[in-house]
């Protein structure tokens, strides 16, 4: 569940937090902790169909709408990419597709994702955020 009203708000206590942090090595073990919270996800969810193309390591996102919101759940065999995708859980899951939509996703450069990620890394990320942008663009049709 999210505790803040929209994907902005989110996205800002996101930033926040990592402000905390003096170095990279502490914001990466950040995001591995995170990314070990993450809820299970169930084996039958890890199908073709729902794997990310693009990323270096295992990747799969199932999504469903409940009422008005997109929930997502998703899961990687490596801890980075799991704290990744944590990251991407906290900003866009449990949100109407209006509000993923309306939420450009500058915590990449506000973090310094952007240059402190490997390439490989950094393009798993970016084809992670296409699935959600584009399941958001199909629901809200």
């Amino acid at each position: 569940m999210t505790t803040t009203s929209t994907a902005e708000q989110a996205q800002q206590e996101l930033l926040e937090e990592f402000e905390l942090f003096d170095n990279w090595m502490d914001r990466y073990q950040y995001i591995i902790d995170m990314g070990k919270a993450l809820p299970a996800f169930p084996d039958e969810h890890k199908r073709d169909e729902l794997k990310i193309q693009g990323c270096q390591s295992n990747v799969w996102m199932h999504h469903e709408r409940q009422g008005d919101t997109l929930h997502f759940a998703a899961i990687s065999d490596a801890a980075i990419v799991s704290g990744l995708i944590a990251v991407l859980m906290r900003i866009y899951n449990a949100r109407k597709p209006s509000d993923i939509l309306a939420t450009s996703p500058h915590f990449l450069k506000d973090l310094g994702l952007d240059k402190h990620l490997s390439p490989t890394r950094s393009n798993g990320l970016n084809a992670m955020l296409e699935r959600i942008y584009r399941v958001a663009e199909q629901e809200a049709a």
